[in-house]
């Protein structure tokens, strides 16, 4: 009798044992729980372009060249409910070197983005918004072959735009318009020799005749290294797939003056074709297009009398840059 209660009473403490055991591993560790979605999303891409063309005893002859061209894009966005904050980095830099000549460069830019915006409710794609854009340069431009003279530096110029205004964002379609009545754009020329210049439309230095030599000139009063103006601000970008693995993307900004040439505008536009062989090569073909009043083109001259170079401004014209390449893509987390 005494045996059969304790094989009873082993087989419940078994029982419960085994009951316990199932509990405690149905019952998940404060690690082990699903974190709850995060309000972010990412994008971080970095890609490699590379063009190369060699000639040896080619009788129809030729210049060897080889260029490469570093560029990232980055992004963190922010959405919640009714508020939605996107930022945005892009980075780009080539170079370029052929057979008798020094290594020039192809591209050179750093531009930020952010636009913060707010709508009345989730079904509605309209926001009232408020942006700011930031771009610059890494290193000097030239002229070239002149490499005596700097045309641009880091900074030189640099252009800020702050304003506020009215954002139409269709994520299904993947295309943004912003319209900002209100934005201010400010123009940073910090060298002074450029500034002096009144390069990119700062006010230039003022300089009058030296009383002891009529051939040299005074400084009166440095160049400006900033400038503001207020205005408007349009800005758009699309990108759709036009084809499989054929993208087709599309970046314009539109700015005008309220009291500076009230309806000349200044034009930025950015159109590429990319070609997604797949998850780590893509070829692409752009084509950028800038008009602004203020960047005036610049020629080299030569004294005739003491047979010096200088540089002098030769008007405001359309710059435009075409690209083809074939690269290396990798994006992480």
């Amino acid at each position: 009798m005494k045996l059969l209660r304790s094989t009873l009473l082993l087989f419940l403490l078994l029982c419960a044992s085994s009951s316990f055991a199932q509990i405690i591993q149905t019952t998940l560790s404060p690690n082990q729980a699903p974190k709850p979605p995060s309000n972010w999303s990412k994008k971080n891409q970095l890609g490699f372009d590379i063009s190369e063309i060699a000639f040896v005893n080619w009788s129809a002859g030729g210049t060897s060249s080889i260029s490469g061209l570093f560029k990232g894009e980055f992004g963190r966005t922010y959405i919640k409910k009714n508020h939605k904050w996107v930022n945005e980095l892009i980075v780009k830099y080539g170079l370029n070197k052929q057979d008798g000549t020094e290594l020039r460069k192809t591209d050179d830019a750093l531009q930020f983005n952010s636009t913060y915006g707010f709508r009345k409710d989730t079904a509605s794609n309209w926001y009232y918004s408020s942006k700011l854009n930031f771009n610059t340069q890494f290193t000097n431009g030239y002229n070239y072959p002149n490499r005596d003279v700097a045309i641009s530096k880091p900074f030189a110029p640099a252009y800020i735009f702050l304003g506020a205004g009215a954002e139409n964002a269709n994520k299904a379609k993947n295309r943004v318009f912003y319209f900002s009545p209100i934005t201010l754009k400010t123009t940073l020329v910090l060298d002074q020799y450029l500034a002096n210049q009144g390069s990119f439309g700062v006010k230039k230095a003022v300089y009058a005749p030296d009383p002891l030599d009529p051939t040299q000139q005074i400084l009166i009063e440095e160049g400006q290294k900033v400038k503001a103006e207020f205005g408007i601000l349009f800005t758009a970008y699309m990108k759709n797939e036009i084809y499989k693995n054929v993208f087709y993307e599309n970046r314009l900004s539109l700015y005008t003056d309220y009291l500076n040439k009230f309806g000349n505008v200044d034009i930025d536009y950015d159109t590429r074709l990319d070609l997604v062989v797949n998850a780590y090569v893509k070829a692409n073909i752009g084509v950028h297009l800038i008009y602004d009043d203020d960047i005036k083109t610049k020629k080299d001259v030569v004294d005739p009398t003491t047979g010096a170079k200088s540089q002098v401004n030769d008007g405001p014209r359309m710059q435009l840059r075409q690209v083809l390449g074939v690269g290396l893509v990798y994006a992480f987390k």
